[in-house]
């Protein structure tokens, strides 16, 4: 079932994120996120934006949200897409799920580009990006360095 997120869903998404955190490049945080730090992201932007979770058997597995993708006020109907799904759950359709589910919410805002970043390499994203139509407009190299790795970012768009 994919519903809105909650505030009480804080510590299965710190707990699905912190593993990307720890074990991965997919984020360049460096420092796994509190419970209480995830709560009030949960507030902040569940605010402003949809988040949604997917949700099997009672656990939260996964998660999508949207988030402010510059500050200046000239970019207030652009945000970028970040989807989450606890390890070993990829490649089974729920990344479709989330994303479908979160653009059909992204579509009843104001929002009109999205924006998602994906650090190289990552087929499944490329592929999910594209699925949903998403567009490469850029490619930073090197531009981040986490786990010992100078890495590569894409950007993807998508115009609603």
């Amino acid at each position: 079932m994919i519903r809105p997120v909650k505030k009480d869903d804080a510590k299965n998404i710190a707990g699905i994120y912190n593993y990307y955190v720890r074990e991965t490049v997919a984020t360049f945080e460096e420092r796994p996120v509190s419970i209480g730090e995830m709560t009030g992201r949960i507030t902040a932007i569940g605010a402003k934006y949809p988040w949604l979770v997917l949700e099997e058997d009672g656990d939260v597995v996964g998660y999508a949200y949207v988030n402010t993708w510059k500050e200046r006020e000239a970019y207030r109907y652009a945000a970028e897409l970040s989807i989450y799904l606890k390890t070993g759950l990829e490649g089974k359709g729920r990344g479709t799920e989330l994303m479908k589910a979160l653009l059909e919410a992204v579509k009843k805002t104001e929002l009109h580009v999205l924006v998602a970043g994906t650090t190289l390499p990552n087929e499944r994203s490329i592929a999910l990006q594209k699925k949903f139509g998403f567009t490469k407009i850029a490619q930073f190299k090197e531009i981040g360095f986490k786990l010992g790795r100078r890495l590569d970012v894409e950007y993807w768009e998508l115009i609603l």
